[in-house]
C-alpha cells in the first residue's frame, strides 16, 4: 500500500541555491516514512524499540532527477517492497505537489536488529503479522532501483 503525505522544504535543509541538500532528500524521506507508519496504521517506532526490535539501514540506493526547492510543497510516497526474514526493503519516492514530476526515487534496505544483543537477527512473528499486510506484493516481479525508476518516469 502506497503512503504518501506533504511537507515543506526549508531553509536550513537547501544550499545557497535554495536546492535541498543531497543527504536532506535522505532525512526528509525517512521521517516521512515514520510518519506514515504512525499515521496511517498506528505503528510507532518507540513500541517497536520496547519490544526489542530495531532497524539499521544497510543500504541507501537514490537517484535523483529534480532539484526540491525552497518553500516547496513536496508529495513523500513510501510503501514496503520486500519483507524478508530479516530485512525490509522500503521504497521512498519524493514529487512534485502535484505528484507529476519525479524528483528523487529511494530504494532503502533496513536490517533487523535484536536490541537486547545488538546482532542481526529473523523478525520476530509478531512483527511478521504486523508488516505482511502492508507488503506491495504486486511489486516483487521488480529486480532492481534502476527497473522501477523506468516504471515511475514512463508514467
Amino acid at each position: 500500500m502506497e503512503l504518501k503525505t506533504f511537507y515543506k522544504i526549508r531553509f536550513s535543509d537547501c544550499d545557497s541555491f535554495k536546492h535541498l541538500h543531497n543527504s536532506g532528500y535522505l532525512d526528509y524521506m525517512l521521517n516521512a516514512r515514520e510518519d506514515h507508519l504512525n499515521d496511517f496504521h498506528n505503528i510507532n517506532m518507540t513500541d517497536l524499540y520496547e519490544k526489542g526490535s530495531g532497524w539499521m539501514v544497510n543500504r541507501h540506493e537514490i537517484t535523483y532527477l529534480a532539484p526540491a526547492l525552497y518553500n516547496e510543497n513536496v508529495c513523500i510516497k513510501s510503501l514496503l517492497i520486500k519483507l524478508a526474514d530479516d530485512s525490509l526493503i522500503v521504497e521512498m519516492s519524493m514529487w512534485n505537489e502535484q505528484e507529476n514530476q519525479l524528483k528523487a526515487l529511494l530504494w532503502t534496505k533496513f536490517i533487523h536488529i535484536k536490541l537486547q544483543t545488538g546482532k542481526r537477527s529473523n523478525h520476530p512473528d509478531w512483527f511478521i503479522k504486523l508488516a505482511s499486510p502492508l507488503e506491495e506484493t504486486t511489486l516483487h516481479h521488480v529486480k532492481s532501483h534502476t527497473e522501477r525508476l523506468a516504471m515511475l518516469v514512463k508514467r
